[in-house]
């Protein structure tokens, strides 16, 4: 579908007032060019690509809030998971991933082939750029090379594949897949030859598990809201016997299943019972009732025999013996939330997935580890330390974290009262300041994570909390159009309100500072770009007093040194953000298509060439780069990851 043309008039350049003027969504965007490029500036001038190259080094966070089993440890001693698009692979002795980047949208579920070599993983139809459906589909790779081996059920599957498990007993040459439609299409493939077998419609209630038997491989049993049932396959027809459960309590969801050595089933469901279904059969053979308080959301039959399950609402993990007794029993912090997904590690060792997005290590008595943390709603508060390899985030689910670039793991997390959306820290690193989703702000003590100051502006989003660099002034950008400035002093200790930038016909979406703190830069929801002077807050109309102003960031993504960052035909919410690095040689870009672009800097010729790097999987919120230009971050909203790119 093409764009209207009003939308993508060409930029023009007027030479004589020495201007650019770029459209977006039809409205004219004016930007000046500096004094020193006045003779010499064209629209034609060729751009090269960067210089450097991004490659991903770290994914933090883990999808446990709406997915399950979805956690195995490999032979290799690396643990398998996905967030985002990104199925990763961490080793966590060595403390070192890899990524499997062959998705272009949401991960949903994970196998591993009893090879523990190769893995399917599926999921969710998403929207490229030019609005195309990506259909949603299954892909079976290798754990070693990385190397995609086959795609299965593009332009089959209908909304997401939530589900996908490899048959155990026959060598794993079929693999099954649950299609999120609403007849929730169960399918069995041979998946070498990329041809699907058989197909049936599975139920009208959510499927949230599907598993060949381990000894019968025409035999899968499948689970969601209130069944159980077990498909056997016979040439192409999938036979459907229901699970019984007779003078048993019958549960709102049937949550997991797995198989003990014998080949008998065992659930778990939402009423915290675990039924035993005798071998093959569709009855109830024992009951573990009250096993948990709450659903039990996994069921791990370990290499010995014996057995763990792990409770949602009790956040419990409990062993339990041969006969079904109970062992042993930890807690997982509140912190970290119900049990998602459990997995065997070495011996005497389990890794536990949590709703809250962490993966926690864990070995009876009472050993808990966390080794992957991350944020569990939408996620758009980024700053990176002045000084050292340190950054913020916050999100919406309250909480804000700092982290080390270099361990990966957060120093602190705090939880505030509302939810997060913008962070800055002070140029001395000493205090950082948050804010909200509701016009509150605050100030953190980053050694302590004390409170040092709370304020409120308005009570819209506060979009941008930005630190002059001589840090004598914080900007606080809000939603209510306006931009409230503060005269910092006591090393980011004190605030007092100095002034308000009022001329903005809509929200403030981003903020830059001049070098020498005196003024700055705002743009606008409806693509203003505006000067204010810092000690005032009053509106600068003269162009030639902030032409040729150095800027200390290049964070909005209208100006003439970053324009050349939109696309064709963009309508102006495309991108949500850009930084340059600190050495003013790259400029990387958050798209809303789940993309991270790097281009050269300065950015001023219309379109300029980027390189594109893909992982996020909804809109990417922030992105940037270290004090030292080394790596750069990049923040998803809806997938609530943060990815850190080497800069290489």
């Amino acid at each position: 579908m093409k764009k209207s043309p009003s939308k993508s008039k060409e930029c023009t350049f007027n030479a004589e007032d020495s201007y650019v003027r770029m459209f977006l969504r039809g409205r004219p965007v004016t930007m000046h060019v500096p004094d020193q490029q006045k003779g010499t500036y064209s629209l034609d001038q060729k751009v090269a690509l960067p210089d450097h190259k991004l490659k991903l080094q770290w994914v933090y966070g883990y999808r446990g809030r709406d997915c399950r089993s979805n956690l195995y440890l490999l032979p290799t001693g690396e643990i398998v998971y996905f967030n985002a698009s990104v199925v990763v692979l961490y080793n966590t002795e060595e403390q070192q991933q890899r990524h499997y980047l062959g998705h272009n949208d949401d991960v949903k579920c994970l196998s591993v082939h009893p090879d523990m070599v190769t893995i399917a993983t599926g999921q969710v139809a998403g929207n490229s750029k030019d609005g195309k459906l990506l259909a949603p589909h299954v892909r079976v790779w290798d754990s070693v090379s990385l190397n995609t081996l086959h795609v299965l059920g593009t332009g089959v599957f209908d909304r997401a594949v939530t589900c996908v498990a490899f048959s155990k007993s026959n060598g794993g040459t079929f693999l099954c897949a649950v299609d999120d439609a609403n007849d929730h299409i169960l399918s069995v493939w041979n998946w070498q030859k990329e041809k699907q077998l058989a197909e049936v419609k599975c139920s009208n209630d959510s499927v949230l598990a599907a598993v060949f038997h381990p000894m019968d491989t025409n035999l899968i049993v499948t689970c969601g809201k209130s069944h159980i049932n077990f498909w056997t396959m016979e040439g192409n027809t999938l036979t459907k016997r229901q699970g019984l459960f007779e003078k048993h309590e019958k549960p709102k969801y049937v949550l997991c299943v797995a198989f003990a050595e014998n080949g008998d089933a065992i659930t778990g469901d939402s009423s915290g019972n675990l039924y035993i279904w005798a071998k093959g059969g569709t009855r109830i053979s024992q009951v573990v009732s009250a096993a948990h308080e709450g659903g039990i959301f996994s069921v791990c039959v370990l290499k010995d025999g014996t057995m763990v399950s792990g409770g949602g609402k009790d956040r419990k993990v409990v062993l339990w013996d041969h006969d079904y007794r109970k062992k042993a029993m930890m807690e997982v912090g509140e912190s970290f939330g119900p049990v998602r997904a459990l997995a065997e590690g070495k011996p005497g060792e389990l890794f536990v997935g949590t709703t809250k997005n962490a993966i926690i290590r864990a070995a009876f008595p009472d050993t808990l580890t966390p080794i992957v943390q991350g944020h569990t709603d939408e996620l758009w508060g980024l700053d990176i330390h002045p000084t050292m390899e340190q950054f913020v985030t916050c999100s919406q689910d309250k909480q804000v974290h700092l982290w080390d670039a270099h361990s990966h793991q957060p120093l602190w997390s705090k939880t505030i009262e509302d939810p997060g959306r913008s962070a800055g820290f002070h140029p001395s690193g000493a205090v950082l300041a948050v804010g909200t989703m509701t016009g509150k702000w605050l100030v953190l003590d980053t050694d302590t994570r004390d409170l040092v100051s709370m304020h409120t502006d308005g009570n819209e989003i506060i979009s941008n909390v930005k630190y002059s660099p001589d840090g004598n002034f914080l900007a606080v950008a809000s939603h209510d159009n306006f931009v409230y400035i503060y005269a910092v002093t006591e090393n980011g200790r004190k605030y007092s309100r100095v002034g308000k930038c009022t001329g903005h016909s809509s929200f403030v979406t981003h903020v830059d500072w001049s070098k020498n703190s005196q003024y700055l830069v705002t743009n606008s929801g409806d693509y203003e770009i505006l000067f204010w002077e810092a000690s005032s807050g009053k509106h600068v109309t003269n162009m030639d007093t902030v032409r040729n102003l150095e800027w200390a960031t290049s964070t909005c993504t209208l100006s003439f040194n970053t324009f050349g960052i939109w696309p064709d035909g963009a309508d102006g919410t495309d991108i949500n953000a850009a930084c340059r690095s600190h050495d003013g040689s790259l400029l990387a870009s958050a798209d809303d298509f789940g993309k991270v672009h790097l281009f050269s800097f300065p950015c001023s010729q219309p379109r300029a060439p980027s390189q594109e790097y893909s992982g996020h999987s909804s809109h990417v919120t922030n992105v940037a780069f270290l004090h030292d230009d080394s790596h750069l971050i990049s923040t998803g909203g809806k997938d609530t990851s943060i990815l850190q790119w080497v800069v290489a």
